[in-house]
């Protein structure tokens, strides 16, 4: 899809917590075409769930095409690799590499973290086992896995002049595609994108802005206050706040969001982020011009 010049769109899917292998496929069947690829998160916010990977194959079995999540909190450097393996021999090929959440904000906070690797060594490290053949020990890899390897970046983080900078050490890495953080302040991200261009990293690698419709004013103001690394606008929250139908509204921002990032250089595609509130997606996805997929 990147490869051929389409605007890709990306969703993503929260495995249960539980191993309720309906609950994926209900999940699946909401969301099944009406995107490209979706994102399986892999213990989001350090709360305990069914594995990404498992998660993924099953998804996959239903005809969808996976993008495996995989952080560094809680496996160290034999893990990882292990998992990648495991995923490619699933025929997993598609994998996004994550620091992780720190555990405390979880349900096990008193987990002993990892972080044997951060992600930008996870995605040298993936790259390193496909293109040489080799774990990072240095032994050979008989059958290489065969991978599509992605990052994430959040624009909103400070100090901003790093966010570029750390963008770029993960690029050289070897990360082909990015996912943002949800854009909800514009003016902001069209300078991050500004900054990439400059760089010619749009060039190098392929960039999706992340998106996500917001539930609740209750929620917007949330973000705003307590969630670090984002930043929501006091105009976005008043809308939502004097909105008689607060769905419909988080839904018209989101489209509205869709048409003036398709509108910023070197964006190539959108990663939807509706947080347990995947059916969704399809309504954003036909309202924004981007129904049938190619």
């Amino acid at each position: 899809m990147l490869q051929e010049g389409h605007f890709a769109v990306t969703a993503e899917i929260g495995p249960p917590r539980s191993c309720n292998t309906e609950f994926v496929r209900r999940k699946g069947s909401l969301v099944q075409g009406y995107a490209d690829a979706f994102n399986v998160t892999d213990n989001q916010t350090a709360i305990a769930r069914m594995s990404s990977i498992a998660a993924a194959a099953i998804l996959q079995q239903e005809g969808l095409e996976p993008v495996v999540q995989m952080t560094c909190r809680d496996r160290n450097r034999i893990g990882l690799q292990s998992d990648i393996l495991g995923a490619a021999a699933l025929g997993l090929t598609n994998i996004l590499c994550l620091t992780g959440d720190h555990q405390s904000f979880g349900n096990h906070p008193e987990a002993k973290n990892v972080f044997d690797l951060d992600s930008i060594q996870l995605i040298h490290t993936a790259r390193m086992m496909r293109d040489e053949g080799r774990f990072i020990c240095g032994d050979e890899i008989k059958v290489r896995p065969q991978l599509f390897i992605g990052c994430v970046a959040n624009p909103f983080a400070d100090p901003f002049p790093f966010r570029v900078v750390r963008l770029k050490k993960k690029i050289e890495a070897g990360a082909q595609f990015v996912q943002t953080q949800c854009v909800l302040e514009m003016d902001r991200f069209r300078r991050f994108m500004e900054m990439v261009c400059a760089e010619g990293l749009h060039e190098k690698t392929a960039i999706l802005a992340g998106v996500m419709p917001i539930k609740s004013a209750r929620m917007a103001r949330y973000m705003q206050k307590n969630v670090a690394g984002m930043m929501v606008s006091d105009q976005l929250c008043e809308r939502l706040e004097k909105a008689e139908d607060v769905p419909k509204e988080a839904i018209n921002i989101v489209v509205e969001q869709i048409n003036q990032i398709r509108e910023i250089p070197g964006v190539r595609g959108i990663h939807i982020m509706a947080v347990a509130w995947e059916e969704m997606v399809p309504e954003i996805v036909r309202r924004a011009g981007l129904y049938p997929r190619p």
